[in-house]
């Protein structure tokens, strides 16, 4: 959640991001009103508990009539106490409820508006002319099936639309696209972490997902859990509730998981393949780190992105995220895009997003600071930061980029360690 003391101090420029997301305005007046509301609430309860402890000492020194007397102010008194008590927490609930659904204050020069106003930064990567190779490029699930890669009509079968079996190169192509990511991972300093898929209510909101409106998640009612659609979620609630050592520096993991999502509302969009499904693997990382090094942190973040997908030898574009297609918890993020020969436009793989403090302050996420004289000082907020390494639409990009006219696809150079040293994928006979 936001900083509620810097909103009040600085109410104009939550206003002026409010607008660049196209969000209600108005949220910053109602919760400078709520944390007024609930300032005089609390400063009312105390100054009528402060009467009732000194009343208590004038009861125990007073006799007869008058004691009588101050009992009965003290009866009186007591049900004002609980009263304002009531008042005082419907007062920070009130409050509470507007602060947790207020999103985070965009960074400067975050383009304003919404999807269609997000900014192409740059386009890396040649774009293939199949024409002029003399062939019409295949989709991914055409070249998938051909090769024995994926099977949709037994994913089905067993489990619905938009679930499918990786099988034969599809699951070793998916494997080895992770465990090339994660060497990576490795190598940057990240720690590898497999993490829990379902996770609770505090946990999944605590990162910034509405449990009770998203249509996106899925929910097992019975034992009020949630399944993840990213495992940013777990990760973030990983430190909830404790102090992080960040001495030496950011904290990085990266989370290998399976991830859900109901892709509600896309019905008739992408329904083919891979492309968007209910259930897909994903190499995310994620980092705690100072304030100061979040901007940092993200641009790095971006960079390993970028290297993957320059492994993967795969032409992308760099895209800053307008305000309002956010999210609640981000303050910027950057998608890569890769093209997509068979739709002949660009789709999103990665996205890295900086949170800044607004997660942490949900999960109540801190570090030590340092007094002037090296001794402990307070502490505050951390940042979080997360960004995709790999996931299975990758294969959507790798297979249709990659392809032959004979419907065999190229494994990238840098992958091929992973295969085995397997140089071209041949659809099977």
């Amino acid at each position: 959640m936001i900083d509620i003391k810097d909103l009040i101090e600085n109410p104009q420029k939550y206003v002026e991001s409010q607008r660049a997301r196209q969000a209600d305005e108005s949220a910053v007046d109602a919760l400078i009103a709520a944390q007024k509301t609930r300032a005089a609430a609390i400063s009312r309860f105390e100054s009528l508990r402060a009467q009732q402890k000194s009343f208590g000492k004038s009861v125990a020194q007073a006799e007869g009539e008058e004691k009588q007397r101050l009992l009965g102010e003290v009866k009186e008194l007591s049900a004002a106490v609980k009263a304002a008590d009531v008042q005082s927490d419907e007062a920070e609930a009130a409050l509470q409820k507007l602060q947790s659904a207020f999103p985070n204050l965009i960074h400067d020069g975050v383009p304003a508006g919404g999807e269609d106003d997000s900014v192409t930064l740059r386009t890396e990567g040649a774009r293939r002319d199949f024409s002029a190779e003399g062939f019409t490029p295949k989709d991914h699930l055409e070249l998938a099936e051909l090769l024995g890669a994926v099977d949709m009509e037994r994913g089905a079968k067993v489990s619905g639309a938009r679930f499918y079996f990786l099988r034969g190169i599809g699951a070793r192509l998916e494997l080895a696209m992770m465990q090339m990511g994660l060497d990576q991972a490795l190598e940057a300093g990240f720690t590898p972490v497999i993490p829990p898929t379902l996770v609770r209510p505090e946990t999944m909101s605590g990162t910034g997902f509405d449990v009770e409106h998203d249509d996106e998640i899925y929910r097992l009612e019975r034992d009020d859990l949630y399944l993840v659609g990213t495992s940013e979620v777990a990760l973030a609630g990983y430190y909830a509730g404790e102090i992080v050592d960040l001495g030496t520096g950011p904290q990085r993991m990266a989370g290998w998981s399976t991830c859900y999502r109901r892709e509600a509302g896309s019905h008739g969009k992408d329904t083919r393949g891979i492309l968007r499904v209910h259930q897909f693997n994903k190499l995310e990382m994620f980092v705690y780190c100072s304030p100061e090094d979040a901007a940092a942190e993200h641009e790095r973040l971006l960079a390993w992105e970028e290297q993957m997908l320059a492994k993967m030898e795969l032409p992308y574009r760099v895209v800053d995220i307008a305000a309002g297609d956010l999210g609640l918890s981000a303050a910027r993020k950057f998608d890569c895009e890769a093209w997509i020969p068979s739709q002949q436009t660009y789709r999103e793989l990665t996205s890295a997003s900086d949170c800044t403090t607004f997660q942490a302050r949900r999960l109540n996420i801190r570090e030590r600071t340092a007094a002037s004289d090296g001794s402990k000082g307070s502490t505050r907020p951390v940042a979080t930061l997360n960004g995709t390494l790999a996931t299975t639409r990758w294969l959507v990009a790798i297979l249709e980029n990659h392809q032959l006219p004979d419907g065999s696809v190229r494994v990238p150079e840098a992958l091929r360690p992973y295969l085995g040293g397997q140089e071209v994928i041949a659809p099977l006979s």
